[in-house]
């Protein structure tokens, strides 16, 4: 079983598509939205969900009035800043006549504040953070997930969604697992690439793409995980997109492909298709090319 990750170093540059349109090329795959702050693979998918469940990412502080003393040391420890004093002159049990209380949206939900709390006046109860789904699709099994407004822990949602994707792979007997994942280079991207065998880093011909393919790149490179790069409407601008690929072959790394701008690729979004389900247009043509080399690069590696 191998497992590709396709990312961005910022988004809106055509790598849901992308992932999309190489679900519906190959018929041996479990594919995941591991982009779970903004999933929308769904879309174009039309999933039936089979198996729904809640995630509980962490917990939420809360301070019981009656037993906090006013002493700040959760204020103190916060690093997020998410506990402030309130005047709070009847609460018996603060001689201070001050009582902290816990924004719940900066809250971050470490625990620091509960576990260093004087008078054991802080509540951490789990919360749900969002839920999962495995849903059956007309490429294959698809995992999915949706992360509640404001909510933290988008890296561990990743995971769950990751390890349930390689686990029906594993168990049903499915060659590849094919990853849509979070753009930049933060926890969710991080969690998305871990034991990955490639990532595909979708850029466009700018100079915002450039840098953030650089950046992309080298955190492929420190987790030691094997990068492609595919420019999306290079035909935009032709002289940055040779200088993109002259910086990915100077960092050691392969390019798979270039897209032509297409104006299909709206169409098929708005008709819920992939790319090569709509057309075959030229930005369908492209995107077979490049899955021909990646799936060329897999199966050698798989030999």
């Amino acid at each position: 079983m191998k497992e590709l990750v396709v990312i961005s170093g910022k988004g809106g540059t055509g790598k849901t598509s992308i992932v999309a349109s190489f679900s519906a090329l190959t018929g041996d795959v479990v594919t995941a939205d591991c982009d779970v702050d903004a999933a929308d693979l769904h879309i174009i998918f039309s999933p039936k969900v089979v198996r729904r469940e809640s995630f509980i990412g962490g917990g939420l502080a809360t301070i019981i009035p009656d037993m906090c003393t006013g002493c700040g040391e959760c204020e103190k420890v916060c690093r997020f800043d998410a506990i402030s004093p309130l005047r709070n002159d009847h609460n018996a049990g603060d001689s201070s006549g001050v009582l902290y209380v816990v924004d719940k949206f900066a809250c971050d939900g470490c625990g620091v504040c509960a576990y260093f709390c004087p008078a054991k006046a802080i509540n951490f109860e789990e919360q749900e953070n969002g839920e999962w789904f495995v849903s059956k699709t007309r490429f294959g099994p698809f995992v999915h997930a949706r992360l509640h407004a404001g909510a933290e822990n988008s890296g561990k949602l990743v995971t769950v969604v990751k390890n349930e994707a390689r686990r029906i792979a594993d168990e049903d007997g499915y060659g590849l697992v094919l990853i849509d994942g979070s753009p930049g280079i933060g926890c969710p991207v991080i969690s998305s690439i871990t034991g990955a065998d490639y990532v595909l880093v979708v850029t466009e011909p700018t100079k915002s793409g450039l840098h953030d393919m650089e950046r992309v790149l080298e955190l492929a490179s420190f987790f030691k995980v094997r990068a492609m790069v595919a420019i999306n409407k290079f035909d935009i601008n032709e002289e940055m997109s040779a200088l993109i690929e002259e910086r990915a072959i100077e960092a050691g790394v392969e390019v798979a492909g270039r897209i032509h701008y297409d104006s299909s690729v709206v169409e098929a979004q708005v008709k819920k298709k992939t790319v090569v389900e709509h057309s075959d247009g030229i930005a369908s043509q492209d995107i077979k090319r490049i899955w021909n080399f990646i799936k060329y690069r897999l199966d050698k590696e798989a030999k």
